[in-house]
C-alpha cells in the first residue's frame, strides 16, 4: 500500500501516531515562522545504539520489547557515564536485517568512532565494555532518523518516510533525538552533526558527508559543543565557506552577561585557517510564544541566536 509523501499508514499500537501532516503540527507551524534551528543540537557527546525493532512508548527503552528488567540498570550505568541512549530499527523493508546489534559512539573531537557489536541477551548490555573496545568499526557515516512517533507524531510522520529513502546502507530510525519542530531531524555519527527540517530523500545530506563536509542550510550543530559556539560556528561557515566537518573547532567561549537573563551574551573564539576568527553571540527568547511540540499543553518563548562576526 502507497500513499503521498506525507502519509503514514494507521498503526494499531499504543504510543504510535497515525495521520497526515496539517497545519496543527509542530513542524508545519516552525517552518510557516521560519523557526531556526541552529544552535540546538544536543550536548550529549557519547552515545550507546541499541537495535530494537518493534513500537516504543514515550520512555523507548522502558517501553519497548527491551528486558524491563535491565532498562533501569542499562539507564543508571548511562546517567553516570554521560552516555545517552538511543534506541534503533532499520527502517521500512530493511527490518529483515535485524541482528540485536548494539553500537557504542564516542563524537569526541580526536576520539571519533563507532563500533558495532551483536549481544546474546540484553543483560550483556549493563557489564559492556564502552570504550570502542568491543566491536567493529563503522565504514563511513552512520545517519539516524528520528522516527519517534511514540514521542512526537512529526517524529514518524516526517522521519519515517526519510528513513526510507535515504541513499545509505547505514541508515537507521531512532528515538528522542529532541527539536522535535524541525522533523524531520538526523543525527550523524560519529561526529554528532544535528540536521533539522531536512527535505526530500536526504540525498544532499549524504553527499556531503560522504565527502567529508556539513550540509549547512539543515546543520543545526555539533554535538557536545556549547550553544553559543554552534551559533558562531554556523555563521563563520556561511560567511568563510567553510564546510569541512572539523573546520573552526572552538578556542576559547567567554560569557559578557550572567546566566539566566532574558539577553545573554558571548564572545566565541573560533580557529579559521587563517588565524582566529572571533564571533560576538547573543541568545534572547522569541517576540512570540508559541508550542513547541505537537505535544505541548502551553506555548512557551524559544531561544534566539545572533552572531556578528569581528
Amino acid at each position: 500500500m502507497t500513499g503521498p509523501d506525507d502519509y503514514c499508514p494507521p498503526v494499531q499500537t499504543a504510543g504510535r501516531p497515525a495521520g497526515r501532516i496539517d497545519e496543527d503540527r509542530c513542524s508545519v507551524r516552525a517552518l510557516a515562522r521560519g523557526d531556526s534551528g541552529v544552535a540546538t543540537a544536543s550536548p550529549a557527546q557519547r552515545w550507546l545504539l541499541i537495535e530494537q525493532p518493534g513500537p516504543w512508548g514515550v520512555d523507548a527503552l522502558r517501553q519497548s520489547r527491551f528486558d524491563p528488567d535491565v532498562a533501569t540498570a542499562l539507564a543508571h550505568r548511562a546517567r553516570a557515564e554521560e552516555v545517552r541512549v538511543l534506541l534503533v530499527r532499520r527502517p521500512g523493508d530493511r527490518l529483515a536485517d535485524s541482528r540485536r546489534r548494539w553500537a557504542y559512539v564516542d563524537g569526541r573531537p580526536g576520539r571519533e568512532g563507532l563500533w558495532w557489536s551483536v549481544r546474546e541477551s540484553d543483560a550483556e548490555l549493563v557489564d559492556a565494555p564502552w570504550d570502542g573496545t568491543a566491536g567493529e568499526p563503522a565504514g563511513g557515516p552512520t545517519y539516524l532518523v528520528c522516527a519517534h512517533g511514540g514521542h512526537d507524531a512529526c517524529c514518524a510522520l516526517r522521519g519515517r518516510p526519510l528513513a526510507r529513502a535515504m541513499p545509505s546502507d547505514d541508515v537507521w530510525e531512532c528515538s528522542h533525538l529532541g527539536g522535535d519542530r524541525f522533523a524531520a531531524n538526523v543525527l550523524v555519527l560519529p561526529y554528532g552533526f544535528y540536521y533539522g527540517q531536512v527535505p526530500g530523500d536526504g540525498a544532499e545530506l549524504v553527499a556531503a558527508h560522504t565527502a567529508g563536509r556539513v550540509a549547512l542550510p539543515w546543520l543545526r550543530g555539533r554535538a557536545g559543543c556549547p550553544p553559543p559556539v554552534q551559533a558562531a560556528q554556523h555563521a563563520a561557515r556561511g560567511a568563510l565557506g567553510l564546510d569541512g566537518v572539523d573546520d573552526l573547532p572552538s578556542r576559547a567561549v567567554r560569557r559578557l552577561t550572567p546566566a539566566g537573563e532574558a539577553v545573554e551574551r558571548w564572545t566565541v573564539t573560533l580557529a579559521g585557517p587563517d588565524g582566529d576568527v572571533l564571533a560576538e553571540v547573543e541568545s534572547r527568547p522569541s517576540e512570540a510564544a508559541y508550542r513547541l511540540t505537537c505535544r505541548a499543553l502551553h506555548d512557551a518563548h524559544a531561544r534566539t541566536w545572533h552572531v556578528r562576526l569581528t
